[in-house]
């Protein structure tokens, strides 16, 4: 037996941003990061929307990229005092994430995140307030996932809070407001939405309806993705972006993740590398590598009019060179010096994080860490 868990309600298309107005309750926190939702309006007219329906909002703002646990501790005493009966991310996957979290230790305020850290370990959410996304960056797919990746920056690790009870009760997908999203952060989310419909059809837990949405977004992703980088006003292009990385993100809430975000986890923890293009680089060398354990890729590679697994990973390449993504984990960035002093603690961390226990195939440390070095050098992965 398998379950299939969405948000209660999917509002999309252009202009769904107005069904805001359906919403009942007293009060909302609006959660954003910076200054973008207020710069296009969106925050604005999510307030209006509110307010038609004689619901008070107030806003916390400043979420980081990679929103810190001291962030999302100050959200949470921020609602306590405000007492919400909804909440509401607005913005890019780090606002929504940051409100996901602020949201548990509102309800359970003696929560540590080393416990909601273990799979699964998030207790009965709703006992006080409501779950509302709304997603600016076409990427994460968070506002239908139950999923939110917080920072430690003390260790240097981000922490997967993994729970069905996180999946929002209600999702927003308005193309509408992505119009503004720079060039890099569309590619950057764009290709993590297609490593969420990888990683979701080759999961090992995958079925025919997770398969469907996995295979459907991977589709709209290589038909739009350049294209809403070169057409940027483009509305049904963003839309279908925004609609790809929903259907991901359903799919892999229900099915999880693999290595990718196993390992791109803590290449952004240690080195700040933003996440979807982590995901990027990690992506063709994973592929190779989990092909020996599944056909899947196969699949993949027909929709491109392709045969292999090796095909679809140079597809992936050939896209993510078209986007103006960097190939390579040196290319990122990171000096080789830094990377040697923590390869072995990023590869065990990998290990250890849940979404390794839904690979196609179980790694061990050595393959993992041929997996990074490949990565780092920017050549193809090598299986032994």
């Amino acid at each position: 037996m398998a379950k299939f868990i969405v948000p209660k309600e999917i509002f999309h298309g252009l202009g769904s941003l107005e069904n805001v107005k359906d919403l009942e309750g007293k009060k909302a926190v609006i959660v954003i990061g910076g200054n973008s939702v207020k710069s296009n309006g969106s925050l604005e007219r999510t307030q209006a929307y509110l307010s038609e329906s004689g619901i008070e909002s107030v806003v916390f703002g400043g979420v980081e990229s990679d929103p810190s646990i001291e962030t999302v501790l100050r959200g949470a005493e921020y609602f306590i005092q405000e007492e919400p009966d909804i909440i509401i991310g607005l913005g890019g996957c780090s606002a929504i994430d940051a409100a996901k979290a602020m949201w548990i230790y509102y309800e359970y305020p003696n929560s540590t995140l080393e416990e909601l850290s273990a799979p699964f370990a998030v207790k009965k959410m709703r006992n006080k307030a409501i779950f509302v996304a709304i997603p600016s960056t076409s990427g994460t797919g968070t506002e239908v996932t139950g999923l939110s990746v917080i920072t430690d920056n003390k260790q240097g690790r981000k922490y997967p809070i993994v729970s069905h009870e996180l999946t929002p009760d209600v999702a927003i997908v308005d193309g509408d407001l992505c119009k503004s999203m720079p060039e890099t952060v569309t590619a950057n989310t764009g290709l993590d939405a297609l490593s969420h419909g990888v990683e979701a059809y080759v999961s090992n837990i995958s079925d025919c309806y997770n398969d469907a949405l996995a295979k459907g977004s991977i589709d709209i992703i290589f038909q739009n993705l350049l294209k809403s980088i070169k057409e940027p006003e483009n509305l049904e292009v963003r839309q279908s972006m925004h609609n790809a990385s929903c259907m991901a993100g359903m799919a892999f809430t229900n099915v999880w993740l693999g290595i990718i975000h196993s390992m791109s986890h803590q290449l952004g923890g240690v080195f700040g590398i933003a996440h979807g293009c982590a995901n990027a680089i990690l992506m063709p060398n994973v592929i190779r590598y989990n092909s020996k354990g599944t056909d899947k890729y196969n699949d993949l590679a027909s929709l491109l009019g392709k045969d292999t697994a090796e095909d679809f990973a140079q597809e992936v390449e050939k896209l993510r060179n078209e986007v103006g993504i960097v190939s390579s984990i040196k290319a990122a960035g990171v000096d080789e010096e830094m990377w040697i002093e923590k390869l072995d603690i990023l590869v065990s961390n990998a290990l250890k994080d849940p979404c390794t226990l839904f690979n196609p195939i179980k790694p061990n440390a050595s393959e993992i860490k041929a997996i990074y070095q490949a990565c780092y050098e920017g050549i193809a992965y090598k299986m032994r």
